[in-house]
């Protein structure tokens, strides 16, 4: 291992464990200097709301605290992401940037200019797959071409599971830069609310690595076995309650695969074909982020362009009925509420 310094870049990849980036950082540097970079704009028109930032403050404090069990910190700054690592490669004399790859249009474009300025000024850079099972620029049709529908979509990716690798340990100690380069304090970014309307989330939720994997051991031990038919029942505590986990990257879905085929190996067949139902709404998952990269236009615009001819009925008193959950269906006007 070389006497180097190497900046692993976290994103939406907040955890230690089966993180591709992070690995990679500490394989090739004998210091490793853990960072997040704040830049909420360049999400384009897609910035996150009110109760994704307090997620994302509270699993920043908590990656924080597992980093500086392992010997280091989270270095926190503010974007634009390519001064902001560039200057941090200048303060801690770093060599290489290891990051994991994102999906939406806007973080695609920003990214493949990013890595283009990093090398420009002489850093070494490599990108990694993390969020996802499945590589989209991988899962194709027999004629080369992207899925348009999920079936066949997922039948292909089914195939890819049977090859898939272990999820990677967590580094088990980390060494940074002397002195340590300077950091934001998370309550610096302004992610709380100024207004206390998140006791409800505080008091249902715990964000970070070891909250997601409390949360995924908890599913695997008492939700699993009836999630076939519990998800489907709004009124029951039935679905997994993974997707913040999964989306902020404090558990990946390779995890997730390992964690449920593991609970599973020896149960009846039951079991394991509810195992598989949550294995397909992982499979959604990946789907969506196939048409989002396939078909950024997805976005704004339907897949199918005739459905842009839709006809829509507007009515300013049905939207307030809506907004309000006061439409009078009770399925519809109790989730809104």
């Amino acid at each position: 291992m070389s006497a180097t310094t190497a900046i692993a870049w976290f994103r939406r990849d907040l955890r230690l464990a089966d993180n591709p980036a992070l690995t990679a950082a500490v394989a090739s540097a004998e210091r490793i200097v853990a960072v997040y970079v704040h830049a909420p704009e360049d999400e384009g028109d897609w910035r996150p709301g009110a109760a994704s930032d307090w997620w994302l403050h509270h699993s920043l404090a908590a990656l924080d605290a597992d980093l500086r069990r392992k010997g280091i910190g989270l270095t926190v700054r503010r974007g634009p992401v390519g001064a902001a690592l560039m200057q941090l490669a200048s303060e801690c004399e770093a060599s290489a940037v290891y990051w994991n790859r994102l999906y939406e249009p806007a973080l695609v474009a920003r990214d493949a200019t990013l890595e283009r300025q990093l090398r420009e000024s002489g850093l070494h850079c490599e990108l990694f797959d993390a969020a996802l099972l499945h590589d989209p620029r991988h899962v194709l049709t027999s004629q080369g071409a992207p899925y348009r529908v999920f079936t066949p979509f997922w039948r292909t990716c089914q195939s890819q599971l049977e090859t898939l690798t272990a999820p990677l340990p967590a580094p088990r100690r980390l060494r940074g830069p002397t002195p340590m380069p300077h950091s934001l304090a998370i309550e610096e970014l302004g992610l709380l609310p100024r207004v206390a309307w998140d006791a409800g989330l505080r008091a249902h939720w715990t964000p970070g690595e070891a909250g997601a994997h409390a949360r995924l051991e908890a599913f695997c031990d008492v939700g699993l076995d009836d999630y076939g038919a519990g998800r489907e029942r709004p009124d029951l505590p039935g679905t997994s309650r993974l997707s913040p986990h999964l989306h902020f990257g404090e558990v990946s879905p390779r995890q997730a695969v390992a964690e449920v085929r593991n609970a599973v190996a020896t149960d009846a067949p039951a079991a394991r074909q509810s195992a598989e139902v949550f294995l397909r709404e992982l499979g959604w998952r990946e789907f969506a982020h196939h048409l989002l990269h396939h078909f950024p236009q997805t976005t704004t615009r339907p897949l199918d362009a005739r459905f842009e001819r839709f006809p829509w009925r507007r009515d300013e008193h049905w939207l307030e009925a809506w907004q309000r959950g006061r439409t009078g269906y009770p399925l519809v006007d109790a989730a809104m509420r």
